[in-house]
């Protein structure tokens, strides 16, 4: 039985659209260079950036349609330069960690996105690196793998950045991973929400 791998969603890929904001774009790329020390050309904020550009991030699960999701935010870190390294056990820890935060619930789901996370970072810790499952494969279309989604706050990008640290040699984020695509999300929602 072969396995098709998932392809990245492309422009005009989603039925509904939002369009974001020249000046949103520009402050998640200021908080990403702030929090990485230098500016990164596949980041977050590039990737979101991107999407503006091509009116294709989906807000069918958001109440509030100017909010970035968390599933939303799991998908940027697909499009960035973290979504084609081999996912491994730092990635899976804030994915499970997004994905409690999505649904609410302290556990991770059977067969959900965390679960697949994890499975992934186990496989990839035994296998040549060619047949590795990347980022990408695993959080492209998080938005219907979720259980649920909601607006990424402050707690939970810090929930995100705290698994992803405690899963990690040295004490930094992924650029443009989870970690950051949650933490330039909250930032984003944050400003958009008292401004």
């Amino acid at each position: 039985m072969s396995q098709e791998q998932p392809q990245r969603p492309q422009a005009n890929q989603f039925p509904e659209q939002q369009t974001i904001k020249p000046r949103d774009a520009a402050l998640m790329q200021t908080t990403e260079n702030q929090a990485s020390g230098q500016t990164q050309k596949r980041s977050s904020a590039a990737a979101l950036t991107q999407a503006k550009d091509n009116q294709a991030l989906d807000t069918g699960l958001v109440m509030d349609k100017n909010a970035i999701t968390i599933g939303e935010a799991l998908e940027v870190s697909a499009l960035t330069r973290a979504g084609d390294k081999p996912l491994d056990q730092s990635d899976a820890a804030a994915i499970q960690a997004a994905e409690m935060r999505a649904t609410g619930k302290n556990q991770t789901q059977q067969g959900g996105l965390g679960a697949m996370a994890q499975s992934a970072a186990s496989r990839n810790s035994r296998t040549m690196p060619l047949q590795n499952t990347t980022l990408a494969d695993v959080v492209t279309g998080a938005r219907e793998k979720l259980g649920a989604d909601k607006a990424v706050t402050r707690e939970d990008a810090e929930g995100v950045i705290g698994a992803e640290l405690r899963n990690k040699d040295n004490t930094k984020t992924t650029p443009g991973g989870v970690a950051g695509s949650m933490a330039a999300a909250a930032t984003l929602n944050q400003k958009t929400k008292s401004g």
